[in-house]
């Protein structure tokens, strides 16, 4: 067990936390979505509220170890300090003597939000020069970037050989969960996959196939599946390379008495746009035409398996969810499953994101803050983010 926010004493003490502050912005440098930045939330009232100075580290966006004006941190800095109705500082770096003289004047019950992590190319390499710069602005470190544990950088490993160091609420609820699904499930145990690649997926579904009962899959990733049980998939995206891999995970599947579940019938296009001419069609999708959606049959099979489960992990939207013709399969099982007594856990990414468009987040048991830390986790890896910290 790794040590979390409440095992450590911090009263007086400069807590340096690392945040997933990485939110989507429009052009005019506004936040569109702030569920991370609320998702920080319980870590940083507990540790104002617990008497200690707080020190903020992010990154957001890709700016590639340069300074780039449209990655700065202002604008979080700003909802921040709305969401808690107090000054949040915002600095102009995360190193250097300016940021060290402001963190050594904080009093107890002080924010201040370090600039963008990545404008420093030493951040990604894990450098320990920077690293201990960074830990040197804190008494303790706290991690509570999900999104982030599965990439050793600076702000999520190096900080960890300079401080002593824990889980924040958001991280801790995270390692509950994934533990739960992947060493300990109530069953049935059904696992939906989606999205567009099956390459993304291949060693999740090798790792799940020993824990889970049921396989469901849609998602322009199912079309790779079923033309290779010989169906007619149309101009449907397909890895052909990847079709003796799918052929061996059926094998696989049988063998360990996992049923795997198919779309059997499609919301097809011809083109993929919102305007497109748009029609339903079972089994064999024509050529020319695009699967972009599982149809009703398979909404409707697909919950009879699901309503039988205990535990239901969903990574990957079962359509191409961002157009409104091709988001009803989504939308139709997140709305399902919402109502289910199960322990539901909805991997991050394109799936969290499909969820908390339709106000349903609240309704699962857990929703992953982090894409590719949720499938690491569900591929059986150790996230270092996670190993680095110091265990009870």
């Amino acid at each position: 067990m790794k040590r979390t926010l409440k095992d450590m004493d911090i009263s007086g003490k400069r807590v340096l936390m690392r945040a997933d502050f990485n939110v989507p912005l429009d052009k005019n440098g506004t936040i569109t979505d702030d569920s991370r930045i609320r998702a920080a939330l319980p870590s940083i009232n507990y540790i104002l509220e617990n008497g200690a100075k707080l020190v903020l580290m992010s990154h957001l966006g890709r700016p590639k170890g340069e300074v780039k004006t449209e990655f700065c941190l202002n604008p979080v800095a700003e909802k921040l300090s709305s969401l808690l109705d107090r000054e949040v500082k915002k600095l102009d770096d995360c190193v250097g003597e300016d940021v060290e003289e402001a963190v050594q004047d904080m009093n107890d019950g002080d924010i201040i939000l370090l600039e963008n992590l990545r404008f420093h190319s030493e951040e990604k390499k894990n450098d320990p020069a920077f690293a201990k710069h960074l830990a040197s602005l804190g008494d303790i470190f706290i991690e509570d970037a999900f999104g982030t544990c599965h990439r050793a950088h600076a702000s999520t490993v190096g900080v960890t050989e300079y401080l002593p160091s824990a889980a924040g609420f958001l991280v801790e609820k995270e390692i509950e969960y994934f533990e739960k699904v992947t060493k300990n499930p109530d069953k049935p145990f059904c696992l939906i996959l989606g999205g567009a690649k099956v390459s993304d997926k291949i060693p999740l579904i090798e790792n799940m196939l020993d824990k889970i009962d049921y396989l469901l899959i849609g998602g322009a990733m199912a079309y790779t599946f079923l033309k290779s049980r010989h169906k007619g998939i149309g101009a449907s995206r397909c890895e052909d390379g990847l079709l003796d891999t799918v052929s061996r995970i059926f094998k696989s599947a049988s063998e360990k008495k996992v049923s795997i579940f198919l779309p059997c019938d499609h919301i097809v296009a011809k083109e993929i746009k919102p305007d497109a001419e748009v029609k339903t069609v079972d089994e064999n999708i024509p050529d020319n035409w695009i699967g972009l959606d599982i149809g009703p049959k398979t909404v409707r099979n697909y919950e009879e398996v699901l309503k039988e489960a205990k535990t239901i992990v969903w990574n990957g939207p079962v359509g191409l969810f961002e157009m409104a013709p091709f988001s009803g399969g989504t939308r139709a099982l997140a709305e399902f499953i919402s109502k289910l007594d199960a322990t539901t856990v909805i991997g991050g990414g394109d799936t969290a994101s499909a969820v908390n468009q339709l106000n349903l987040g609240n309704k699962m048991s857990h929703m992953s803050t982090g894409g590719g830390a949720s499938l690491e986790y569900l591929e059986g890896k150790e996230l270092p983010g996670i190993a680095a910290l110091n265990d009870k």
